[in-house]
């Protein structure tokens, strides 16, 4: 009460639309119109059966990728190998994501390997090229910068 009676009622208005305007630039308050979630859309192909699950890993943390079962910010999915055509996370803040796929055939929960090669199928978003190892977070990355994001992703199969 002491502002508006030294300053007066006109500057009162005026310091209620400037804490107003203040309060709408501030992330995470409740007039911030940006602040949405998105929904990630992955469309699978190239799945070589329909045995055991599809493992889904996405994460923005390139730390953990492409094994995300440390994050504890990470989204993850296991999905039955014939429902994994089409598979979405919602929720998901904007940001650069990364996904890794694995095709676990024998549902063991584990990408199995053949000496230094693996015997189940994996997929990354990007679809990067493959040389030796799995890419890096930054090959596989892409924005999630708008309500609703797709990516396609190829299995690739070694054995």
């Amino acid at each position: 009460m002491g502002f508006i009676s030294d300053f007066g009622t006109r500057f009162a208005a005026r310091t209620l639309v400037l804490a107003i305007g203040v309060t709408a630039l501030v992330p995470g308050t409740a007039l911030d119109a940006t602040s949405t979630t998105s929904t990630l859309d992955l469309s699978i192909y190239g799945l070589r059966s329909m045995k055991g699950n599809v493992l889904v890993c996405v994460t923005a943390n390139p730390k953990f990728f492409p094994d995300c079962s440390k994050d504890p910010k990470s989204h993850r999915a296991k999905v039955a190998a014939s429902n994994a055509a089409n598979i979405s996370f919602d929720g998901l803040e904007q940001g650069t994501y990364a996904v890794a796929l694995i095709h676990d055939e024998n549902a063991n929960s584990k990408m199995d390997m053949a000496i230094f090669l693996p015997k189940e199928g994996f997929g990354f978003s990007r679809n990067p090229v493959i040389v030796a190892g799995p890419p890096r977070f930054k090959a596989a990355a892409f924005a999630i910068d708008a309500a609703e994001v797709s990516q396609r992703v190829k299995m690739k199969y070694m054995l």
